[in-house]
């Protein structure tokens, strides 16, 4: 847990500072796990690379051992590296993506091994929120991602209720105001045909059967 008190800092929601996103980067780099906005609800992550930050996660929100966390992604080329993407996908996730949705693919051999669970997939997602887009590219490489839902299953929408919550156990709070309650539609692409595993804030009509 954090040696240091939490911080929490206000992020334009349309134009992030440039200098904020820099002290939430370098919490990043170093090993921190941070809590920020996505376009549906707020996000519980630290880097790929980070696996006491997993162990941590996996501690704030009591989950299994061998739960498969999502990835946030800036762009497709960041997906293409960690999944296997025909062009089949490819068109599918560039119509949908940034959007509200996480999208299960193959996973690649550049996925650490540690964060995998004994199936060889992966969700993936690029969500349409400024503040996370660009904390992603400052970064420059992707985030490891849960939901910001507390053991209760209540997912917290408020950043100064997840303060009251968690700041004993994480580095960093980016507060970008009040978020959905919903999180992202998700759909396993690995198959034939798509199929939703959850339907959440993206529509899934396009996803189901005519």
């Amino acid at each position: 847990m954090p040696s240091t008190p939490c911080l929490q800092i206000q992020i334009h929601p349309q134009t992030p500072q440039q200098r904020l996103l820099r002290q939430a980067v370098t919490i990043l780099e170093e090993d921190g796990v941070l809590v920020y906005p996505t376009d549906t609800t707020y996000g519980l992550g630290c880097t790929l690379t980070n696996r006491r930050g997993v162990e941590r996660i996996i501690q704030i929100r009591k989950l299994p051992a061998n739960h498969q966390f999502s990835i946030l992604c800036a762009d497709l080329s960041e997906i293409a590296h960690l999944a296997r993407v025909d062009n089949r996908t490819y068109r599918l996730l560039k119509r949908f993506l940034p959007g509200p949705y996480t999208f299960i693919l193959e996973a690649s051999h550049d996925v650490p091994r540690t964060i995998l669970p004994k199936r060889r997939t992966i969700g993936l997602r690029i969500p349409a929120n400024p503040i996370c887009l660009s904390l992603l590219r400052e970064l420059g490489r992707p985030l490891l991602s849960s939901s910001m839902r507390l053991p209760s299953g209540d997912i917290l929408t408020d950043p100064d209720l997840i303060r009251e919550q968690v700041a004993s156990m994480v580095d960093l709070i980016i507060d970008g105001g009040i978020l959905l309650s919903e999180p992202s539609t998700v759909v396993d692409l690995t198959g034939s045909v798509p199929q939703i595993l959850r339907h959440g804030a993206g529509d899934p009509a396009p996803f189901l059967p005519t």
